[in-house]
């Protein structure tokens, strides 16, 4: 059978046995009809909040936080519809925050992209730095002592507005909702004590996990420390058409974002897998191989102990090179290594959270990329090239037998598979 993989700004065609071959899709939900007015509908009747207009005044100062070049909200399209709700505050009184968490500042190209060309040249749009301290408050700390550090465009404003959309995330449970403030907005060092390797490790930083999970709670309770926010979140199908729109109180919405968004994306298995072909739900979520561990997270989800996890992933813009992942993956001997060194008390790296995740995985089981990098890019991030997808299925097969069996999940992490 063709499976066509979301790759890239299109798809990859791969030939996979039929009779063997599980393929694994979210249920598809049609695009809204009218998405414009569905986005005015829920800004004048919220969830768990008075409308949006309610809240202004021609003096406030209004703080938009929007996703970055590495998601896949179309900030394009609902930005401006927000922006007409807005429109008895004068221009120069509104900042649109993009929320890079610990990623580079977007280029002026890609904000036009991003935002429209005319929203982009027309209203105050500031990058978040991670590491710029002036741009900062702090909020009290995290849980371990450290201060926890948010932009304070965000926090001095008189109303803040977080968009975004929802999907499951690998160790928050889902994305949306106060993840656009804590980490999209928040301190490097805020991040990392967050991201820090016990609350990567625990058992409850999962996809589809909010409740129970420490990593997103404490999301939540700094998130919440800002001040009263107001949210704008979609749900998305894999045209990239929203199919739902979240607004409101920032934690009610987002709970029945979740709930919708869960209905669609989790997807039951009834045993694993011995070869599970996985993608990062393509462009821009595929940008880099740092992104791309979301989607060997959901793959491994369902793949037998040492089975093997094939990623299609294009990573135009590579590890990133230079990026602090590339510098821990380049500085270790493997996976092994990375752990042991995260383990030890007091080893503390930005980035560090995407390597531990990778290799817990490479621990159960055997990783293929099919990317755009170089051969020696992708073993130096100690995981094996594959050129060819379907060859290295068929070469797979035929070393296990005719009972072996293969996963493929075309939309990566949009599909979360359970057993």
């Amino acid at each position: 059978m063709n499976v066509p993989l979301a790759y890239g700004q299109g798809h990859l065609p791969v030939d996979l046995p039929d009779g063997r071959t599980t393929v694994i899709l979210p249920r598809h939900r049609e695009g809204l009809p009218d998405e414009a007015a569905a986005v005015r509908q829920a800004l004048r009747q919220p969830i768990g909040a008075p409308p949006l207009r309610q809240s202004l005044n021609p003096g406030s100062r209004v703080c938009i936080v929007f996703t970055d070049i590495t998601r896949a909200t179309p900030n394009d399209r609902i930005l401006p519809w927000l922006l007409e709700e807005l429109a008895e505050v004068p221009r120069e009184r509104i900042t649109l925050l993009n929320a890079t968490g610990t990623h580079r500042p977007n280029t002026p190209a890609e904000l036009d992209r991003l935002l429209s060309p005319a929203v982009a040249r027309q209203y105050r749009v500031v990058n978040h730095e991670c590491e710029d301290v002036s741009s900062l408050v702090a909020l009290g700390t995290t849980r371990d002592g450290t201060p926890a550090l948010i932009n304070r465009h965000l926090v001095e404003a008189d109303v803040r507005i977080i968009t975004g959309f929802i999907e499951p995330h690998f160790f928050a449970g889902f994305s949306g909702g106060p993840k656009g403030i804590m980490p999209g907005v928040a301190g490097l060092k805020t991040v990392m004590s967050n991201h820090g390797a016990l609350n990567i490790g625990h058992p409850q930083a999962a996809f589809g996990v909010t409740n129970g999970n420490p990593l997103w709670e404490e999301i939540r309770d700094i998130a919440l420390r800002a001040g009263p926010a107001f949210l704008l979140n979609v749900a998305l199908n894999e045209q990239r058409q929203i199919t739902g729109v979240f607004a409101g109180d920032l934690l009610a919405a987002h709970k029945v974002g979740i709930e919708f968004v869960r209905a669609s994306a989790m997807q039951k298995v009834d045993a694993p897998f011995d070869i599970v072909v996985t993608t990062n739900s393509g462009y821009p979520l595929d940008l880099n191989l740092y992104q791309g561990v979301k989607g060997m997270s959901a793959g491994a989800r369902i793949l037998k102990k040492n089975g093997l996890l094939i990623l299609a992933c294009e990573c135009r813009e590579g590890v990133p090179p230079g990026s602090p992942l590339d510098a821990l993956l380049r500085s270790a001997s493997g996976p092994e290594e990375i752990l042991a060194r995260l383990a030890t008390p007091g080893y503390v790296r930005p980035e560090q959270w995407q390597a531990q995740i990778q290799a817990l995985i490479q621990r159960q089981a055997r990783v293929q990329l099919h990317s755009s990098l170089a051969d020696d890019v992708v073993r130096a991030a100690h995981l094996e090239p594959c050129p060819d997808v379907a060859a290295a299925v068929r070469a797979e097969l035929a070393r296990l037998g005719p009972s072996a069996r293969v996963a493929a999940l075309p939309q990566g992490p949009l599909t979360i598979p359970y057993l």
